[in-house]
C-alpha cells in the first residue's frame, strides 16, 4: 500500500508523560528481550510499568514476551491490561487479545496466534507462502490468515477475493480494519474508485477505529483522491 505503511505514532496517550527512567527501563527489556532473556525482560517492563502506571508499551511488551515464552494465559492477561490502557488499540493488541481468547476458551487451535505473529519474521518469500498456505488450510477460520494470504496474490481480482473471505469470518476490529483497506485498494486497481474512497472515507472518519487504521485509511484515501 503507498503511504500506508503502518507507521503510527503510538506515543501518543492520555495519561501523564513518561518519565526518563521508566522509558530507559522499557529500552533496557527490549534489549534483553532481543538477547532472548525473557525473565530479565519481564522484570524490567514491570519496573518501568510501576513508574508510567499509564503507560501501555510496558504491558505490551511483557504480554509479547509471555507468548515467546509460551505462556498464553498471562499473554492474553498482560494484552488485556494493555487495551484498559489504550481501549482504542495499542499495536497487535486488539487482535491478540480476540485470537487469544477464542485459544482460551477452545475455540481454535493453541498456538495459532503464536504462529501467525511468528510469520513476521520469515524473510524467504517462499516459506512465508509455504506457511501462510499451510495455516489458510488448517485453520480457515482465521480471519488475519487471508490478509496475510492477499498481500501474496497479484491480480487485484484475486486478492480481493481472499479478503471477502477474510471478511466473513468475524475478525477482530483491527483486522477488519485491515481487511477493509486493502479492500479499498483492490477496488481501485479494478476501477471503482467510488467504492474505495467510501470505505476509506468511513473508515477515516470513525473516531472508534483503531489509530493505526483510521490513520492509513486517512493517507490512503488522500493519495487517492490526489489523482
Amino acid at each position: 500500500m503507498e503511504k500506508a505503511n503502518g507507521e503510527v505514532n503510538w506515543e501518543i496517550h492520555a495519561g501523564p508523560p513518561v518519565s526518563a527512567e521508566a522509558r530507559d527501563l522499557h529500552q533496557q527489556g527490549r534489549e534483553a528481550g532481543a538477547r532472548g532473556d525473557h525473565d530479565a525482560a519481564l522484570a524490567l517492563f514491570e519496573r518501568a510499568a510501576q513508574l508510567a502506571r499509564q503507560w501501555p508499551y510496558p504491558a505490551y511488551d511483557a504480554a509479547f514476551t509471555y507468548l515467546l515464552k509460551g505462556d498464553a494465559e498471562n499473554a492474553l492477561r498482560f494484552y488485556r491490561r494493555t487495551l484498559e490502557l489504550a481501549p482504542r488499540g495499542f499495536f497487535t493488541a486488539i487482535t491478540a487479545v480476540h485470537y487469544l481468547s477464542l485459544e482460551s476458551e477452545g475455540k481454535l487451535a493453541r498456538g495459532t496466534y503464536l504462529a501467525y505473529v511468528s510469520l513476521e519474521w520469515v524473510d524467504s518469500q517462499t516459506e512465508r507462502t509455504r506457511r501462510v498456505d499451510a495455516m489458510a488450510a488448517s485453520v480457515p477460520t482465521f480471519a488475519p490468515i487471508w490478509k496475510e494470504k492477499a498481500t501474496l496474490a497479484t491480480p487485484p481480482a484475486e486478492r480481493l477475493a481472499l479478503l471477502e473471505r477474510g471478511l466473513k469470518l468475524d475478525p477482530d476490529r483491527e483486522t477488519l480494519g485491515f481487511l477493509l483497506i486493502n479492500k479499498a485498494l483492490c477496488l481501485r486497481e479494478l476501477d471503482r474508485k467510488d467504492e474505495a474512497v467510501t470505505i476509506l472515507g468511513e473508515l477515516g472518519a470513525n473516531e472508534s477505529q483503531p489509530p493505526d487504521v483510521q490513520q492509513i485509511a486517512l493517507a490512503s484515501l488522500a493519495d487517492i483522491t490526489s489523482k
